[in-house]
């Protein structure tokens, strides 16, 4: 494929009809976004190995897992700020050939400082590779393809959740902890050999150059209501979501649940629902439209909250099941919410976007751990239901 940054001015996509490809797009995209991610929380699944290995507590092992989205809130405001200027493709290659270079340095590291600090690596990579991905998106779909799109990605990101996991657990289990990383690795190269094969033969990207400078379109997306809500909403729904999957496998390791490593593995096929739900979030979002869309599943990943209270394995599961499918299914209307509120610099807000949301992530890893060492799940529990209330609040300004 040619320089896909460059100005077509031939133009723009009339914005009702259907970009061509798109099937094939989406399910280029979708395995991307799969093993772009696919580490990002599959480190949470071996979290009480993790802190029994560097003999800290859940809360700091709990952040320096995590401390990936600070790296991915770095790069998501640096690549959207110079997206408009950045070859998508070249971009989001070189960016999975460097992120297989922190995942297997992971098997070495000797402290938590330097397993932060990868870990940080991490983020700065997937995130570049994400925010692009994701800003390749929105210029290819029109506004009637973008909601199914977007949530054919969010669903990628969502089977990365489930088998990053799984695979997480399965390789420490059987093989430690160094050769899970290792794995993680070749799936990251893996990732980039998928673009490099596929990505070119998509059409070119329909796209303008902006008119005004990265500063100016930052500014104007901060000073639109409607995006400053939906900026708010994925800092709440990723708060949320980690603070959820973080700290949950400490208490299905204790008594009374007391699952071993490769049981916690099998827990997460909680995730399987929301690989399916999540693909109709486009559909139900253009029908009802972005804010009841966002308020029901809000309202879903609410009333799993009390049932992961519970002292019985089966009910825990239960509301697990019901947070993924909320948070997924709500992350991926606001992520198609962003593409279409954005008429112009939808990189730059994009990026604006995901810096956001994985701030969100970072800030509820270190609010939720204190508050898990401190006080326990519950008051981790009634943390995350704020942070769903929160969003509930800020979706009322998303109007159309």
């Amino acid at each position: 494929m040619t320089d896909l940054s460059a100005p077509i001015k031939s133009a723009m996509m009339p914005m009702d009809a259907h970009s061509p490809g798109l099937a094939f797009r989406s399910l280029v995209i979708g395995l991307t976004a799969f093993l772009t991610v696919v580490d990002l929380f599959a480190t949470q699944a071996i979290l009480p190995s993790l802190t029994r290995h560097y003999g800290v507590t859940p809360a700091a092992m709990g952040f320096a897992v995590n401390a990936s989205t600070f790296g991915m809130a770095t790069a998501s405001l640096v690549v959207g700020f110079f997206s408009p200027h950045i070859n998508r493709r070249t971009g989001i290659l070189i960016s999975l050939l460097a992120l297989a270079i922190p995942t297997s340095l992971l098997a070495s590291a000797p402290n938590l400082t330097v397993f932060t600090a990868l870990r940080v690596a991490q983020g700065l990579c997937m995130a570049s590779a994400f925010a692009l991905t994701l800003a390749y998106l929105g210029e290819q779909c029109s506004a009637m393809d973008s909601g199914g799109a977007f949530a054919a990605y969010i669903t990628g990101n969502v089977a990365s959740n489930l088998i990053g996991r799984l695979i997480s657990a399965a390789v420490a289990d059987s093989l430690g902890l160094a050769w899970n990383f290792y794995i993680f690795a070749a799936l990251n190269l893996v990732g980039a050999v998928l673009v490099y094969f596929t990505i070119q033969r998509v059409q070119p990207m329909h796209a303008m150059m902006p008119a005004g400078s990265p500063l100016e379109a930052t500014i104007a997306h901060w000073r639109n209501p409607r995006l400053r809500a939906a900026f708010g909403i994925g800092f709440c729904i990723l708060f949320a979501f980690i603070g959820t999957f973080t700290f949950v496998n400490f208490v299905l390791v204790r008594p009374p649940l007391s699952l071993g490593m490769m049981d916690l593995g099998f827990v997460y096929f909680v995730f399987l629902p929301s690989v399916v739900t999540t693909l109709l979030a486009g559909k139900v979002a253009s029908r009802l439209g972005t804010r009841p869309t966002l308020w029901g599943s809000l309202a879903v990943a609410g009333l799993g909250l009390p049932l992961m209270l519970a002292p019985h394995l089966g009910e825990v599961l239960a509301g697990m099941v019901l947070v993924g499918v909320g948070t997924f299914f709500a992350q991926a209307a606001a992520t198609g919410f962003i593409g279409q509120a954005a008429t112009d610099n939808r990189g730059i807000a994009s990026g604006t976007y995901l810096a956001c949301y994985f701030c969100g992530g970072l800030i509820g890893t270190a609010v939720l751990g204190r508050l898990f060492d401190a006080y326990g799940w519950h008051a981790c529990v009634a943390g995350v239901g704020a942070a769903l209330a929160a969003a509930a609040l800020l979706t009322f300004s998303l109007k159309r």
